[in-house]
């Protein structure tokens, strides 16, 4: 058996940590990345699709036209998406925190990218430049 540790998930952890488990602490920069880093918003709504998709499958099923069928499961889908999507920071907040790491690490992207912003605006109407 090797002694170093995994940086990455197997599969089946990576199934569990996408719906209720937390990660060894050896895998703490992957989910820092995961969670906070580019294109983590799109992982999170793809996740919480994914059991939203599965369980309207069956009404595709129903024996009635495609009309009926769409209509049955695209309510429910959008719905689900559109919640997903409107509590994605939250949920993320919550999983960094889950993994003892800072909450606040989703803003970080937001905060690199536009941190010529904050800086013009520190000294614009405070006089000093910015601490980082």
């Amino acid at each position: 058996m090797s002694t170093t540790q995994r940086t990455t998930p197997s599969a089946w952890e990576y199934i569990k940590y996408c719906y209720w488990a937390p990660l060894p602490k050896s895998m703490t920069a992957w989910v820092e990345n995961d969670l906070a880093g580019p294109g983590a918003s799109g992982r999170m709504v793809v996740r919480w699709a994914i059991p939203c998709i599965i369980l309207l499958s069956p009404m595709l099923f129903v024996p009635a036209d495609w009309g009926v069928r769409i209509i049955m499961t695209m309510p429910i889908l959008i719905a689900y998406l559109f919640f997903s999507v409107a509590l994605n920071r939250v949920y993320r907040r919550h999983r960094l925190a889950q993994h003892g790491l800072n909450p606040d690490l989703i803003n970080r992207l937001e905060r690199e990218k536009n941190s010529d912003l904050y800086d013009e605006y520190h000294r614009k109407y405070r006089g000093e430049h910015r601490r980082r």
